[in-house]
């Protein structure tokens, strides 16, 4: 459920399925203060972020009155299955896992061709086709899920109503126990930002491509894809504050929207994740998520340059 609300772009809603997923995952784990290996593929392919619908940037782009809103579904799919897939491979490799086994590749093929046909099926509609098939596609999906709830619990006989009333209780506790790990992360995002590390390195990036005689346009997206790791809200304030200074339709804000859409929120995964079921020892998780968000970064530029090369 947790990848399911990722997969409609829901992000708040991903966070309670995926705290009681490590919560569950935590009962198998004999070493409570250490990352168990499920716990750390779970939450490198959460962070991943793979979504099929990008709601919240297309959102945000009509409001800033693009003319064509939903332009940037494409890459962000192709984007968040190549970061997926990433992250998969890193954390497989770090656990020694056999991917070549029937069941896996069946997975990943079903999913690659799921996709694929859903990128050739929306490349043949227009603009509001797109909006209005994701629309469709998006409420459908979660009036499934809660109708999936609901007949599960009259299945096994579960009284759903007092089974909510529980996990609302339990969820103010976990909320509690994660507020200092997010204050933490809070100020060290503040401290970031206000001492101006973003433009020092946004600047030295800018000057070296510059200097190689390469496009620069790219790099006016990037205090999107730098501070995602750290802080959705704050990674959304730079792709609106990117559309503002340089047009909804511009190159660098079509980028920022890809960057949005394309991964989760790194530290405040690993922060708030972790931080709810007293996990100290995360081992390889930073490493391996970063890696998997710069594969992605990577992919979001060439494809950017691919679908939208030519915007001023």
């Amino acid at each position: 459920m947790n990848f399911s609300a990722n997969l409609l772009g829901l992000d708040n809603a991903a966070t309670p399925f995926g705290l009681k997923a490590m919560e569950s995952l935590q009962e198998l784990n004999p070493n409570k203060d250490t990352a168990s290996n499920s716990q750390l593929m779970f939450l490198c392919l959460h962070a991943a972020g793979l979504s099929l619908i990008p709601v919240s940037v297309i959102a945000i782009r009509a409001s800033q009155n693009a003319s064509d809103p939903t332009d940037v579904f494409i890459p962000c799919l192709i984007v968040t299955f190549v970061g997926t897939m990433a992250a998969m491979l890193i954390v497989s490799f770090k656990q020694k896992i056999n991917l070549f086994q029937p069941v896996i590749i069946g997975w990943i093929l079903s999913i690659s061709l799921i996709i694929a046909l859903l990128v050739w099926y929306v490349t043949s509609l227009n603009a509001d086709g797109i909006k209005q098939f994701s629309g469709v596609l998006s409420n459908g999906l979660i009036l499934l899920v809660f109708l999936l709830i609901v007949l599960g619990g009259i299945y096994k006989k579960i009284d759903v109503f007092d089974a909510f009333i529980d996990g609302a209780k339990n969820g103010f506790e976990t909320a509690v126990k994660i507020i200092p790990y997010l204050v933490g992360m809070l100020v060290a995002i503040s401290m970031l930002r206000t001492s101006g590390t973003f433009d020092v390195v946004i600047l030295g990036i800018k000057n070296t491509f510059a200097f190689l005689g390469a496009d620069t346009r790219f790099v006016e997206a990037l205090p999107t894809a730098l501070i995602r790791p750290l802080s959705g809200g704050a990674a959304r304030g730079m792709m609106v504050d990117t559309m503002t200074a340089y047009g909804a339709d511009s190159f660098a804000s079509k980028l920022s929207g890809i960057f949005q859409g394309a991964s989760d929120t790194t530290f405040y995964v690993i922060a708030v994740y972790f931080g709810s079921v007293s996990i100290k020892n995360t081992r390889y998780a930073v490493g391996a998520m970063l890696l998997a968000d710069l594969v992605g970064v990577c992919t979001a530029i060439g494809l950017a340059y691919l679908f939208f090369g030519q915007s001023a």
